[in-house]
Parts: structure tokens; C-alpha cells; sequence
């Protein structure tokens, strides 16, 4: 495997695993169709994507996640048990397109970067999520979610077309939401009313 193949394979991994921050079962029912149709080969471990069964099950999950960030309180329930599962599901699809790699190399390539951005980024849109139910009464919720499924979906599109520009997406984004963070956290401070002096 060549030295442009390794980095390929690397840019498809973190493409994959920044989408499952995003939706956790989105990408992995792209990875799984993909897989089945031919046009994305798995790791030996991986064959389970690639089967009807897994097919159909990602599916069914996909839609039940989709629309359960639609339901106010549940979409912040959610944002808890999304962060773990998206850095076990950031993990898996990593390591799922990490082919013809030493098993060490692989594995701490998909913990380290597939997890690892997959956790970050459902931190960032559960912090997204947090200040739109502070401010908005979860009003604008439904456009951060609507935001997050497009961006699960072109994500995991675009990492399979064309892995660097996905990749080059994810620094974007990152980039994005540091400047963000910080902006709300400059400005919290401000909004917090003066003490009492009486």
C-alpha cells in the first residue's frame, strides 16, 4: 500500500468519524450501503457492514435518531448518550476503511482520530444545542438539527468521493467552533447581571 493510499484511507476515515459526530447512524448506513453496493471495500472484520441485515438495522436506527432530535427535551437527552456512542461509532467506521494497515497502526489511528473528532464534534453541537435551549426556549433547535443531519450526509458523501476535501471540511469546521466556543464564552461573563450592592 502506498504512501497516498495510507493518507487516502486516513482522510476517508476522519471524514466518516467527523460525520458521526453529527448523526451516529447516518454514516455508518452510507458506510453500510456503500459496502453492500460494491463501492467501498471493508476491512475483514468489517464484513458485517456490508450485509442486508446491517443495511436494513442502520436504516431503521438512522431514521428513529433523525427524528427523535426533532422532539424537544429529547434532542438534549439525546446530546448525552450521543457523545459516547459517536466516539465508539467514529472508532468503528475508521477502522471499518483503515484497510491493509498493521493492526496497531490501525486501531490507534481509528481510536485517536476516528473517536477522538467524532467525540469532538458532538461535543461542539451539543454546546450549539445547550445555547439555542438557553436562548431560544429549544425553538431553534429544529434548524441545528435539520443543520446537523445535512451536514452528516454530505460529510459522509463527500468523504467517500473525495476524502481530502471532506477532510479539509472537518479542519474548516473545527476551526469554525473554536472561534465560536470562545466567542460565547467571552461573552457569558458580560451577560451575568452586576451584583447586588444593597
Amino acid at each position: 500500500m502506498s504512501e497516498f493510499d495510507i493518507a487516502l484511507s486516513i482522510a476517508l476515515g476522519i471524514g466518516l468519524a467527523a460525520a458521526t459526530g453529527f448523526r451516529v447512524f447516518v454514516p455508518m448506513l452510507v458506510v453500510s450501503a456503500a459496502s453492500y453496493a460494491g463501492y467501498l471495500p471493508l476491512g475483514d472484520n468489517f464484513a458485517w457492514l456490508a450485509t442486508p441485515a446491517a443495511t436494513i438495522m442502520l436504516a431503521i436506527a438512522a431514521v428513529v435518531e433523525v427524528l427523535a432530535y426533532y422532539i424537544p427535551g429529547v434532542d438534549n437527552l439525546l446530546d448525552t448518550l450521543a457523545t459516547p456512542a459517536a466516539f465508539v461509532a467514529g472508532t468503528i467506521v475508521s477502522a471499518a476503511v483503515l484497510t491493509d494497515l498493521p493492526p496497531m497502526l490501525k486501531w490507534t489511528t481509528a481510536v485517536i482520530a476516528g473517536g477522538g473528532i467524532a467525540g469532538a464534534t458532538q461535543g461542539v453541537t451539543a454546546l450549539l444545542r445547550a445555547k439555542s435551549t438557553l436562548f431560544t426556549g429549544g425553538i431553534g433547535n429544529a434548524g441545528i438539527a435539520t443543520a446537523e443531519l445535512g451536514s452528516s450526509l454530505l460529510m459522509s458523501i463527500l468523504a467517500l468521493a473525495a476524502p481530502f476535501i471532506a477532510l479539509l471540511l472537518v479542519v474548516a469546521f473545527f476551526w469554525l467552533a473554536i472561534r465560536l466556543v470562545r466567542k460565547l464564552g467571552k461573552r457569558a461573563p458580560a451577560e451575568t447581571p452586576p451584583p447586588s450592592t444593597t
